[in-house]
């Protein structure tokens, strides 16, 4: 069975007599009769479904700075000008023209504009920048938190590894030569469908030989005649089954196994020939992206369904912090809520590309998604999207965004810090009209050039 679907397993599972069957997975071969114990609204999928809504419904919205300032400064300044241009007059008996002179110098000082163009302009540019290194973010909410993000989870099949077995290592026995023992797996196993047949007949560049009497032995692997002699290339079982499993043999797949790889025996009818390895490698970029995460101060870890072997092996290879294995969609979805309750409630992303990673892309902070490569599943539920399936762009999105707070504050900064010079200014007749709106709009265009800064940003 292929349960990539559900549980992110690179490689089929054999399934037998009295085992569970996921809703959502595939049927690699053969006949298979089961019995359903649950409804619609009980399989694994809908269970998916009301896990990504209830994530996202336990997120609280985010109130933006500017806007609640606005809400006070606005009215505030309002009322300051008409005390001003009032009370001297009215109450000290201060001639009327200058101070109504005054409190006009002091409402064009206190116009919001640059306060309140520093931020678009500046989550624009932030947001643009990232497109052009083909991070998409589904809003600027997004940009701002992702300086808050303490750890990164990953899942590992499609996100970290490559998403599809691939041959690792080929170990001839008696006496044999590396290219036979190859030569005669990938003759036989190209005649298979089985993805670790494809991963091992990939692994060979050169001619297949002729193959008679094919048979494909379901959950064990295949056999077939060639020169008149009888082959088998198949799992553990199959080489006990036919009494090839010596001492050397049995260190060899234990070894092979303890790494988190798919071993897999070609004998004939007498003894072992060969072992071969077939793995889910990393992408390539992966350890770059890891290394990169930990220098910014950031914990990794791994969400994966496959087993925890296969999960601390790779994590080993990129040195990801921490590997959890063997999880379905809501294991990883409690871990995401393990992880935000040890960090406050925030500043925890996750990276996936699955259905079954779309509740724990819900629930994080912030939800990263393999564009490319992600299901449109994975890529409706995440707030960005890694469009060149590179798992380096959280680690670029996260610079990008501690960039963008940066400049905002640096704006913010700018904007109040003129009016607070100006209304100093105002107050005791230094400042003319002239002068207020020159500095109103040296402002704004001031922290909408420090904003477009953002967009030759290297992050």
């Amino acid at each position: 069975m292929d349960q990539a679907p559900i549980t992110g397993e690179s490689v089929p599972v054999d399934k037998g007599v009295g085992d569970q069957v996921f809703a959502g997975t595939i049927n690699q071969s053969g006949v298979l009769e089961f019995s359903t114990t649950g409804g619609k609204d009980e399989t694994t999928l809908a269970r998916i479904i009301r896990s990504v809504q209830e994530a996202q419904g336990s997120r609280a919205p985010t109130q933006r700075f500017v806007d609640r300032f606005a809400r006070v400064y606005t009215p505030v300044v309002c009322v300051l000008a008409v005390l001003i241009a009032v009370v001297p007059w009215g109450v000290f008996g201060e001639p009327f023209q200058p101070w109504l002179y005054r409190a006009l110098v002091l409402l064009v000082i206190a116009c919001p504009c640059a306060l309140v163009i520093s931020t678009p302009v500046t989550i624009v540019s932030g947001l643009a920048a990232a497109a052009r290194r083909g991070i998409l973010i589904k809003g600027g909410v997004y940009l701002e938190q992702g300086r808050l993000l303490k750890v990164i989870a990953m899942d590992k099949t499609g996100t970290i590894t490559q998403g599809r077995p691939r041959l690792t290592d080929v170990i001839p026995l008696g006496g044999r030569q590396r290219e036979e023992v190859l030569q005669i797996a990938a003759s036989l196993d190209a005649l298979s469908d089985h993805p670790v047949a494809r991963a091992v007949t990939e692994g060979w560049r050169g001619e297949l030989l002729d193959v008679e009497a094919f048979e494909s032995l379901t959950g064990r692997g295949v056999t077939g005649r060639i020169g008149g002699t009888t082959y088998y290339v198949g799992n553990h079982r199959l080489a006990s089954e036919r009494s090839v499993s010596s001492p050397e043999v049995e260190g060899e797949l234990t070894g092979l196994e303890s790494q988190g790889k798919t071993a897999v025996v070609v004998a004939d009818t007498d003894r072992a020939l060969g072992i071969l390895a077939v793995a889910d490698t990393p992408r390539e970029t992966g350890i770059e992206a890891v290394r990169d995460l930990h220098e910014l101060g950031l914990t990794t870890a791994m969400l994966s369904g496959d087993n925890q072997t296969t999960a601390e092996a790779i994590a080993r290879t990129v040195g990801i912090d921490d590997a959890r294995g063997g999880l379905l969609p809501e294991d990883k979805l409690t871990a995401i809520d393990d992880m935000l309750r040890d960090q406050g409630g925030a500043g925890v992303g996750m990276a996936g590309d699955g259905v079954n990673d779309a509740p724990a892309l819900a629930r994080a902070s912030i939800g990263f998604a393999m564009g490319a490569a992600g299901t449109d599943t994975a890529l409706e539920t995440a707030d960005v999207a890694l469009m060149r399936d590179d798992l380096r762009g959280v680690a670029e999105f996260i610079r990008l965004s501690r960039r963008a707070s940066a400049v905002l504050k640096q704006n913010i900064t700018l904007a109040i810090g003129v009016k607070v010079v100006f209304f100093g200014l105002a107050m005791v007749g230094l400042a003319t009209l002239w002068m207020a709106i020159i500095a109103d709009l040296g402002a704004s265009l001031l922290v909408i050039f420090n904003g477009l800064r953002l967009l030759r940003s290297k992050g």
